[in-house]
């Protein structure tokens, strides 16, 4: 059955339909930068909508295990400077010549300067996790403090 028909003049009468309300300009028009507001109050978007936006793009929420992640490296870096300083009263040396740059400063600037530089690396690859050279930056720091750890216990085994 057909609709029934309508005349242009009763058209012309009908209202517009209601549509949303006016919500200030749309946040679309631009992409989402690296850090926004959203980032800490409010965001929305923790994943891309397509598959194929994913690389390269910039969200405003964090996924957990990106977060429990970070939470591991800067755990291991926190047990990097503690075995340091153990084995270095010990008698050991330390090797990394940054590192014994900032030891030289004293233990306080050493384990400071330590946990800032790695604090701030973090935060750079988990801004952007979308890359992936991020992606294998945070994967590379995973695998190279939790074994840098298990070196530092292996050592105390045999010390």
């Amino acid at each position: 059955m057909l609709p029934p028909r309508t005349s242009p003049e009763s058209e012309a009468a009908a209202p517009p339909p209601a549509g949303p309300a006016f919500r200030g300009p749309d946040r679309r028009k631009r992409p989402t930068p690296r850090i926004s507001r959203y980032a800490f109050w409010g965001g929305r978007r923790r994943h891309v909508r397509r598959a194929h936006e994913r690389e390269g793009t910039f969200v405003d929420l964090f996924d957990w295990p990106l977060l429990a992640l970070a939470g591991w490296i800067a755990l291991m870096n926190c047990a990097d400077s503690f075995f340091t300083l153990y084995h270095l009263q010990a008698g050991g040396i330390e090797l990394n010549p940054i590192a014994d740059k900032l030891l030289q400063l004293g233990r306080e600037h050493f384990v400071f300067w330590k946990a800032a530089l790695i604090s701030g690396a973090l935060l750079v690859l988990c801004v952007h996790k979308n890359f992936a050279l991020a992606r294998l930056g945070l994967a590379a720091a995973t695998v190279t403090y939790t074994l840098l750890v298990v070196y530092h216990v292996w050592l105390l085994r045999i010390a």
